[in-house]
This record gives structure tokens, C-alpha cells and sequence, in this order.
């Protein structure tokens, strides 16, 4: 038998190997997705059971969220200030830091992440496009982890509504409000995190029927009024653990029902309200 022919017989049996492992993997994947569901599906039915209304379609989960570090870093939370107010004088307050601009306006940040700017008439304005494409502007050049929108609207006001997300996952209690007057940006107000690292040890999010359970279990005991889940997502709560603005976001699972919202913790499955 030829070299070549030996050759050829060997990459053949190669790639049959691979496809035989590949469709191991497959119906792996395929068995514990199938079992997931059908988890999901009974718990699904307690609920329905308990007089609870919910559609397993509604539930959402992002894989691979662990407990991630957050500190505050001074350069990103300037950075933000300059970019509604331009050049900015900066005063230390030990854990607040005042951010002014005589002409445009000034920010307060604390070390939690909370901050707040009061924007003179004028300062921006959203004459030549929408109140979120302003805003998607404005935010552009700063390397945010990630943003989704939302806009409310009432006689006098425009908010548009930005939650933060981490790979893909949002922060349920990280978000900002930018409230436009008469098409003049006037103020931005929310929690802001500037530094995102790594954690020493990481807690994963758990089982969604764990979540699930938990809130029925609230709901029972009286704590919660509760006849409809509208959606349930996995995502992250951020939580202060330091006086300098060290903390952390941990995954959990957000529950909206007909009424309110609330996180329940992956890893103690305490329900707080959102």
C-alpha cells in the first residue's frame, strides 16, 4: 500500500472520530437542555397550581455570570462628568467628589456609585436628533461595559432610561435617567460603575427553578402579592461592601410580575425588592 493511500485512509479515520465526538457532545447538549426545560416546565405547573401565571417562554437566562469585583476609579468617573459638563474643576469631599463647570453646570459622585448633574438650559440639546441618539452619542467615546435604552415620556418631561450590562447581562440597579426639558438635557441621575475586576472566588447563578421556588415560597408566606410573572431574567445586583466604593455584582435572577420587580440572590435566595 502507497504512502498516500495510508495517508488519506488516516485523515479519513480522523475525521470520522471527530464527528463521532462531536455528535456525542451534541446529543449531550441537546439531553441536558431537554431536561432543563422540562425542570423548568414542572415548576412552571406548582406555580400555575398556586395561583400564579407564568410562561416558561418568558424566562430568559445568560450563561457563565459569576460574582465580579467593582471599584471606583476616579479617571472614569471624571471622564462621565466631562462628558455632559466639558472641562471640569474638581473638589474632594473625602467620598464625594463635586465636578463644576461654571457655564454648563456641576455633578456630585459618591463612592457608591451614585451620582447626580444639574445641567444649565441649553447646555445640550436634541434639536437635530432623538433624546436616545443624543445620549448614544454623548456616551460613545467612554467604554462603558454595555447599555440598554428605554424612553419614557409624560407632558412636561422625556426620560430616556439607560440600564448597565456586563457581557451581555444587565445590572438590574445600575442605571441611569437623562431628563430632557423642552429638548434641553437638564439632568443625569443614577449609579454608575466605573471599574469592573475580577473576584477572588466566584458564585455562579443558580438553577432558574431554585429562583422560582424561592419566590413562590415568599409569596406563601404572605411577604409578596404575586398572581403573574411577566418575565424572569438572570443578570447581575451590585452591592457596597467598602467605604471607598469597593463592592461587587453578584448574579441573580430578576422577577417581574404584574406589579413590581424583585432580585432574588443566586447564592442565599434573599428577594429584594427592585
Amino acid at each position: 500500500m502507497s504512502v498516500s493511500r495510508i495517508k488519506s485512509i488516516a485523515i479519513a479515520a480522523l475525521i470520522l472520530l471527530n464527528a463521532f465526538f462531536l455528535a456525542i457532545i451534541f446529543m449531550d447538549t441537546y439531553a441536558d437542555a431537554r431536561n432543563e426545560r422540562q425542570a423548568i416546565e414542572s415548576v412552571c405547573e406548582i406555580l400555575l397550581s398556586n395561583g400564579i401565571e407564568i410562561d416558561p417562554d418568558n424566562i430568559q437566562k445568560t450563561d457563565a455570570l459569576i460574582t465580579m469585583r467593582t471599584v471606583r476609579e476616579f479617571g472614569m468617573e471624571e471622564a462621565l462628568a466631562q462628558t455632559f459638563l466639558g472641562i471640569v474643576e474638581v473638589i474632594d469631599k473625602g467620598t464625594i467628589y463635586i465636578y463644576e463647570n461654571a457655564h454648563r453646570g456641576s455633578a456630585e459622585f459618591s463612592s457608591a456609585g451614585d451620582f447626580e448633574i444639574w445641567l444649565n438650559e441649553g447646555a445640550i440639546t436634541n434639536t437635530n436628533e432623538s433624546s436616545e441618539k443624543t445620549i448614544q452619542s454623548l456616551l460613545s467615546n467612554l467604554q462603558l461595559a454595555g447599555i440598554s435604552f428605554d424612553i419614557n415620556y409624560d407632558e412636561k418631561r422625556e426620560t430616556v432610561i439607560a440600564v448597565s450590562m456586563y457581557k451581555n447581562a444587565e445590572i438590574f440597579n445600575c442605571s441611569m435617567d437623562f431628563v430632557f426639558r423642552e429638548g434641553s438635557l437638564r439632568t443625569v441621575a443614577g449609579r454608575y460603575l466605573t471599574g469592573i475586576e475580577d473576584a477572588d472566588a466566584s458564585t455562579e447563578i443558580s438553577q432558574t427553578e431554585t429562583a422560582l421556588l424561592a419566590f413562590l415560597a415568599a409569596v406563601k408566606r404572605g411577604d409578596i402579592e404575586c398572581t403573574e410573572i411577566v418575565s424572569v431574567e438572570s443578570g447581575y445586583l451590585h452591592s457596597v461592601v467598602g467605604s471607598f466604593g469597593e463592592g461587587v455584582i453578584s448574579p441573580v435572577w430578576m422577577i417581574a410580575t404584574d406589579q413590581a420587580k424583585y432580585a432574588v440572590d443566586s447564592s442565599t435566595g434573599e428577594i429584594r425588592l427592585l
